[in-house]
């Protein structure tokens, strides 16, 4: 099984900045893509960026130029630098990973608790 323990969430004014993070843990052989989603209070759950293990990445277009997606595979971590943030990024922020553990032979889903980010005046 894979654990995700997420990080950084907050309340921060118009145009502030915050940093997630996710780190997982647990039996892993190896983790292929990791990525963020958000819910917003009556709206379905959205993606919001993705990074794959050679690196490559997506954002939804609300984020594009905002939002940075990275990784550290040494430390199983993702991280979501949000910059310039706007009232309307108030979300659940979910971290989300498809990893392989020991004695499987597929890569499964995992997602995180969630963590509460607020922005407003």
């Amino acid at each position: 099984q894979v654990q995700l323990v997420e990080s950084g969430g907050g309340l921060v004014q118009p145009g502030e900045s915050l940093r997630l993070s996710c780190a997982a843990s647990g039996r892993i052989f190896s983790i292929n893509a990791m990525g963020w989603y958000r819910q917003a209070p009556g709206k379905q759950r959205e993606l919001v960026a993705t990074i794959t293990n050679g690196e490559s990445t997506n954002y939804a277009d609300s984020v594009k130029g905002r939002f940075t997606i990275s990784r550290d595979n040494a430390k199983k971590t993702v991280y979501l630098q949000m910059n310039s943030l706007k009232p309307e990024d108030t979300a659940v922020y979910y971290c989300h990973v498809v990893a392989r553990s020991l004695g499987t032979v597929w890569a499964s889903d995992y997602w995180g608790q969630g963590t509460q980010v607020t922005v407003s005046s």
